[in-house]
């Protein structure tokens, strides 16, 4: 059975509440009539069990059934800290050859 969840990337907005952020999820589109590129963002609640994400996090979520009135998302994976480095455990270890 194929996985047909919805899987989003978006920067982390909140982590204020208990084991769930809030992610915003930016689109860029070209206006039909004006030609314009317009932005439009989109912010979502997602389920983060191990309450470890921080701001400015980026991160990918994915659909889910109903965990709360407001939370259908949960995060698969942390694509960039909030410093701006990879997660540890997403860095290869690399060994020099001998």
């Amino acid at each position: 059975m194929a996985n047909n969840r919805r899987r989003l990337i978006g920067r982390v907005v909140s982590d204020k509440m208990d084991k769930t952020i809030v992610v915003e999820i930016e689109r860029r589109k070209m206006h039909r009539v004006y030609k314009k590129v317009v932005k439009s963002t989109k912010r979502l609640m997602a389920h983060d069990e191990s309450n470890a994400i921080q701001v400015g996090a980026m991160v990918r979520v994915v659909e889910s059934r109903p965990i709360s009135r407001h939370k259908r998302w949960v995060v698969e994976a942390v694509i960039q800290t909030a410093e701006g480095a990879l997660p540890e455990l997403a860095v290869e270890q690399v060994k020099p050859e001998a």
